[in-house]
């Protein structure tokens, strides 16, 4: 069993994800509870002011994102007038948000952090969200995003109002991934060492921030992620589901961005303070990869 020494603080780099503008009306942590994936949607348009304020904050993240990439948010109708292609999977909404990667940017987690902050938002509007990895028709909303020639599309999302009534696909589909269900602390979450699971009562002041992270939504509900506390210094983990589907895109180490944006944003609110440093003399369990400690 792989035993964990408490590294030196020596960062080879620093992280800087965190931007102070995202301000919501209700409780971060309190959003991250309430939130649910949504695939059927009221057809009733959005408020032009909540559109505005969502697209606003879009652009002023666009301004202030640490890496290359870019994020808005289109109505359908008023651009190609069609139905966008979600094979099925979404109905009855014709709004989304698109983001979007350089094709030499591979900072998932950097961008699953980022997109996390930009579902938050939305939901404190009141809006339902879907994370849509894989099942959309790219070329669909290439066309609508105007992308440039060294862009590619990797997450998009419908935004609106849930409809009340579920139809038996999407019922059926949250059935099937387990979405309401999630992993226990104990194959979580550990201190100093693998071998040993970390109990709620000895995460003190961090146990809210950590209940956040095993919240967080994830591509298949797979939950990837893994956090060993060593000292006061968390150290984030991915944990690769074996024989996951692999695309041009990192989708697990996109899962590890919403974690790492849950665990920051929770610790923000509680007044917790910490950043975000990768350092250079962290031991990696077998078949882990280190992504990143908070500090």
């Amino acid at each position: 069993m792989l035993m964990l020494a408490r590294p030196k603080l020596c960062p080879i780099s620093l992280l800087f994800y965190y931007e102070e503008n995202m301000k919501t009306k209700k409780s971060v942590i309190e959003l991250i509870k309430t939130r649910r994936s949504s695939r059927t949607y009221e057809t009733r348009a959005i408020m032009d002011s909540t559109l505005k304020e969502l697209s606003d904050y879009l652009a002023s993240l666009n301004l202030e994102a640490k890496i290359k990439a870019r994020f808005l948010v289109t109505s359908t109708t008023e651009t190609s007038g069609k139905k966008m292609g979600t094979y099925g999977i979404i109905s009855g909404a014709s709004t989304f948000i698109i983001g979007m990667l350089d094709k030499e940017e591979n900072d998932a987690s950097a961008f699953g952090y980022l997109f996390e902050k930009i579902i938050l938002k939305a939901t404190d509007l009141g809006l339902q969200t879907c994370w849509l990895g894989g099942t959309f028709k790219k070329s669909d909303f290439e066309k609508i995003a105007n992308i440039g020639e060294n862009e590619k599309i990797v997450i998009v999302s419908p935004i609106g109002y849930k409809k009340e009534k579920q139809r038996m696909l999407e019922s059926a589909m949250r059935r099937f991934a387990g979405s309401d269900n999630r992993k226990p602390w104990s194959e979580l979450f550990f201190k100093e060492t693998i071998a040993s699971p970390l109990p709620t009562e000895d995460a003190g002041e961090f146990s809210v921030p950590l209940e956040m992270v095993r919240l967080g939504p994830s591509a298949s509900n797979k939950q990837p992620w893994r956090i060993i506390i060593v000292g006061d210094v968390f150290h984030f983990f991915l944990c690769r589901t074996k024989g996951y589907w692999k695309t041009d895109f990192d989708i697990q180490k996109n899962d590890i961005g919403i974690a790492m944006c849950h665990f920051e944003l929770s610790s923000r609110e509680l007044g917790l303070k910490g950043s975000w440093q990768k350092l250079n003399d962290v031991a990696v369990p077998n078949e882990w990869e280190y992504i990143s400690s908070w500090v």
